[in-house]
């Protein structure tokens, strides 16, 4: 069943007509808002044709059909001005272009957009990231990248690949693990589009645990892959925390990264850690955060016992609490994941409780932290927008990858490709 969503309503000539947003069948938003970012630039000939008969469907015209035209210019001149005017436009002298796979809230964007990329194609299927990154990119991402559809919108001619795909089990058929033995799983379709576009430089972000997945076989079958069948140089994947790219969070995270055999490139050096000091009162709210945040003396209680239980049984499973100048753990999405990254605020003076809790606020200063300072653990930089619930921004920065990470990586993948004049940040 269509919805819609209404734009704006406006006169033209002393008429009124409207605008309207006729959500469809997935990725039309995505078409068009790909369609006005790459407007300025050559590839918007790749979304142009699609995106066009979209807008007619963004306009109705109340009175007679001769000036639909002239409404439909005015509409796309709106439409343009939304997706411009956003917390993070595209470099105006951008020196590449790059794809952003499984994008989660625009991460891999943010780190890229700093060296002077422009992201000519992005996905992500979860519709609150999708709200998140429209929100700061102002552009939609297509959806669902397993779909040969979804795939086609995929522009020729970028020079890098990003992508921070899930990991799967493979079924390992063949003998060698190769490109066929990936089928069914999501990097089978990152490996599908590599093969279909031949980028110069592939970045690609995991879990750390992906080199003991199945004992090693995942991994291996990756390396293959690109390897052997792909034929890319890839070095070694390196295990990277971004505590040592200037963010207080102990995150691991296995970064691989490759090069099309006719770069030449055959040796890669990852970016050495910063020198520079973190500590959690770095990205500490500067003012007290609202009662919400801070725990009840019941809920501190269900901790307590909790952590004592386990250690009890020999488990070191169990709520944290990071001091000022302490570095948070890794924050993740479920299970303990805000309780291992507690705080003490010894700021807070209304203990009145803002939501339905057990028992009272506790007197120790004991907090959760706000997705603000999630996002800061994550280096996202403070105008970067959260147009979430708390939900739902938790889940989505548990989930993102650490951009100074990404960025210090990004910037020897680019040195290499002979990309020098990025307009760095």
């Amino acid at each position: 069943m269509k919805t819609k969503e209404k734009i704006s309503i406006d006169e033209f000539d002393g008429k009124r007509f409207q605008i309207r947003l006729v959500e469809p069948k997935a990725d039309k938003k995505a078409v068009l808002t790909h369609y006005l970012h790459n407007i300025h630039n050559g590839v918007s000939k790749h979304y142009k044709k699609d995106a066009l008969k979209i807008l007619k469907e963004y306009v109705t015209y109340k009175q007679d059909e001769e000036n639909l035209s002239l409404v439909a210019e005015d509409a796309l001149q709106q439409l343009l001005f939304e997706v411009e005017n956003v917390p993070f436009p595209t470099p105006d002298n951008y020196t590449f272009k790059f794809i952003d796979l499984f994008a989660g809230i625009g991460g891999f964007r943010l780190a890229m957009q700093n060296l002077g990329g422009k992201c000519v194609f992005t996905s992500e299927w979860d519709k609150e990231a999708q709200k998140t990154y429209r929100a700061n990119f102002g552009e939609i991402p297509f959806g669902d990248i397993t779909k040969p559809q979804v795939k086609n919108y995929i522009p020729d001619n970028f020079d890098l690949l990003c992508a921070g795909f899930p990991c799967q089990a493979f079924s390992i058929a063949g003998k060698r693990g190769g490109f066929d033995d990936t089928r069914g799983t999501l990097f089978f379709d990152v490996a599908e589009i590599i093969k279909k576009h031949k980028p110069k430089a592939i970045f690609l972000e995991n879990v750390k645990g992906l080199r003991s997945h199945d004992k090693g076989k995942t991994l291996e079958t990756i390396l293959n892959v690109l390897r052997n069948d792909l034929d890319y140089f890839v070095p070694e994947p390196q295990v990277v925390n971004a505590k040592e790219f200037g963010v207080p969070q102990h995150r691991e995270r296995i970064y691989i990264v490759g090069f099309r055999k006719d770069t030449r490139i055959t040796t890669f050096e990852y970016p050495k850690p910063t020198k520079k000091k973190v500590k959690f009162a770095d990205i500490k709210e500067k003012k007290v955060p609202a009662t919400k945040y801070f725990l009840s003396t019941q809920y501190v209680q269900t901790l307590v016992n909790h952590k004592a239980r386990h250690e009890g049984k020999g488990n070191g499973f169990g709520y944290a609490i990071i001091p000022d100048d302490g570095i948070a753990n890794a924050i993740v999405v479920g299970g303990m994941g805000r309780e291992r990254n507690l705080v003490y605020d010894h700021r807070i003076t209304d203990y009145t409780p803002t939501t339905h809790i057990k028992g009272t606020v506790n007197r120790e200063g004991i907090r959760k932290m706000t997705p603000r300072e999630w996002a800061r653990l994550q280096g996202f930089p403070d105008k970067y927008v959260i147009p979430v619930a708390d939900a739902s921004a938790y889940k989505q920065f548990g989930n993102s990858v650490a951009v100074p990470a990404i960025q210090a990586t990004a910037t020897k993948i680019l040195e290499l490709i002979g990309i020098t004049n990025a307009n760095r940040k």
